[in-house]
């Protein structure tokens, strides 16, 4: 069953990607650091985070610093649903929508075996790898998704490693924003010219395991 598309605009551009690539690689850097950084102006890389934020891909934190004037603003990503509106509906819309599929196709529910938690954080993982164009292709008894390699062509011959980078830290993002027990294990990008893979795991002791899942990825490219 398809789920709703809501392009992601702070994806598509490189210059954006820079930006939430500084923010991954050290959270809680001021604006003139991020500007300095990725070699924009302080004007324009203002209206990057602002999209970015907007989106629920990064928050901003005032400092308080003691001193007169207008205090700092820190940027980090969003790990916590309650720091960012946009990253909160976005979630509580794929918790309520992965609901609904499970009840119009009852073959699809694996709550009984990963838990409600699981459920809700592979909602959410999954209706993101369908915002941002990588047409997910999951398999819950395997926990393994499938998906079409990036849709920003116009980066991955001169930016790979940085869009990699990127989408790899947003998947540990989107799975630690909604409480649960699944991690991201390893992604494999490319292993065809027309499919990445993302192997996925169940921690601790808050789901059963998910059996012959167990060795999933063995020789996986590391997700670091």
């Amino acid at each position: 069953m398809p789920r709703r598309v809501e392009d992601y605009r702070g994806l598509t551009r490189v210059s954006r990607l820079r930006i939430l690539h500084a923010v991954h690689r050290r959270p809680g850097r001021r604006l003139a650091e991020i500007a300095a950084e990725v070699d924009l102006h302080l004007n324009t890389t203002r209206e990057h985070l602002a999209i970015l934020e907007a989106e629920g891909l990064v928050q901003s934190l005032t400092l308080v610093t003691g001193v007169r004037g207008r205090p700092p603003v820190a940027f980090h990503p969003v790990t916590d649903l309650e720091d960012n509106a946009a990253a909160r509906e976005r979630a509580e819309g794929a918790t309520e929508r992965g609901k609904i599929l499970r009840r119009l196709a009852p073959d699809l529910d694996r709550s009984d075996e990963l838990g409600d938690a699981a459920m809700a954080q592979l909602d959410a993982l999954y209706e993101h790898l369908e915002d941002i164009g990588l047409e997910p292709k999951p398999d819950d008894s395997q926990l393994r998704v499938d998906v079409a390699p990036c849709r920003y062509a116009f980066a991955i011959k001169t930016e790979r490693a940085l869009v990699c980078s990127v989408h790899i830290q947003l998947l540990k993002q989107q799975l630690q924003q909604v409480p649960g027990p699944v991690r991201l294990r390893s992604v494999k990008p490319f292993v065809t010219p027309t499919r990445c893979e993302i192997a996925l795991e169940v921690c601790g002791e808050a789901a059963a395991p998910p059996g012959p899942a167990s060795d999933l990825g063995a020789g996986a490219a590391a997700t670091s």
